[in-house]
């Protein structure tokens, strides 16, 4: 099996959820159980890529992403796609408007999955504090420290930092400055926090057609990850199984994802929820 990494970067808010909740927010995004970090599942993102292969060769489309319902036992597709899993989070900034976070966790978590990113060393923090690169200098710092929401952590400087801010910044192309300048690794601890409260909370209403007010039972309070989220996953091309249909796993990865591209992700596509720009990582 051949493997292709993505960014998956949201340009409005995401809205992946999980159906209605009994918690106070009706509408939650989806998280992982055991450690509340947000993700995108793997099965919403292949029906997106293949919503937009739809090129008028269901041949070659059947061979990648699997046959139509109607025939599923004749073979298998040869394309697997992970979950997308929360790499960075835009938290609000005293100064700089705002910083993308990460902590050690998520980039272990990154190594783990995408051999590419193995080479890169994460850096071991102590205590409530924050890691910045060492150049350029981040906008976001104020008298040595990063203020997040209601959040102080003091900083230092790390090459290690400035590795991960160089290599994530080649997937933003033209925003590749904006990123580098507004980067920090935070501690798990904090990141945790942020996962529970910097999340977006729209509070939703239906208006009755006759009386122009709020329908009964019709307010609802929905969670989306922020603009300028950034997840991070793994697509996987095997052999085509099809009979007549000849693809490599080279191929396959090649036809589901072939370039960057913008595409909507999860619901509320009516409202402007869920624009994301999905890009292949080389």
């Amino acid at each position: 099996m051949k493997t292709k990494p993505f960014l998956l970067h949201a340009l409005s808010p995401l809205h992946v959820g999980t159906g209605h909740s009994a918690d106070i927010i009706d509408l939650p995004i989806a998280k992982m159980k055991a450690t509340g970090i947000p993700f995108v599942p793997g099965s919403a993102i292949k029906g997106v890529l293949r919503d937009a292969r739809r090129n008028g060769d269901q041949a070659k489309e059947d061979a990648v992403f699997g046959p139509q319902s109607s025939d599923a036992d004749s073979h298998a597709g040869a394309l697997m796609v992970s979950d997308a899993r929360l790499i960075a989070m835009p938290i609000r900034s005293f100064r700089g408007t705002f910083c993308w976070i990460t902590s050690p966790l998520l980039l272990v978590l990154a190594q783990r999955d995408i051999d590419e990113l193995s080479k890169l060393k994460v850096p071991e923090l102590e205590g409530r504090c924050a890691l910045i690169p060492s150049d350029p200098g981040n906008i976001c710092v104020h008298r040595n420290s990063l203020y997040l929401q209601d959040v102080d952590l003091p900083v230092t400087k790390s090459v290690e930092v400035t590795a991960w801010s160089t290599t994530l910044a080649r997937c933003f192309s033209s925003g590749a400055n904006i990123f580098s300048k507004r980067f920090a690794l935070v501690d798990d601890d904090t990141m945790s926090l942020f996962c529970e409260t910097a999340t977006q909370i729209d509070t939703r209403v239906r208006i009755d057609a006759n009386t122009r007010t709020v329908a009964k039972g019709a307010l609802w309070l929905e969670e989306s990850l922020p603009p300028e989220t950034m997840l991070i996953g793994l697509l996987g091309g095997d052999r085509s199984r099809k009979n007549g249909q000849d693809m490599s796993p080279a191929d396959v990865l090649n036809f589901a994802l072939p370039e960057e591209q913008i595409l909507q992700f999860g619901g509320k596509a009516t409202i402007g929820r869920g624009r994301c720009r999905i890009v292949p990582v080389t």
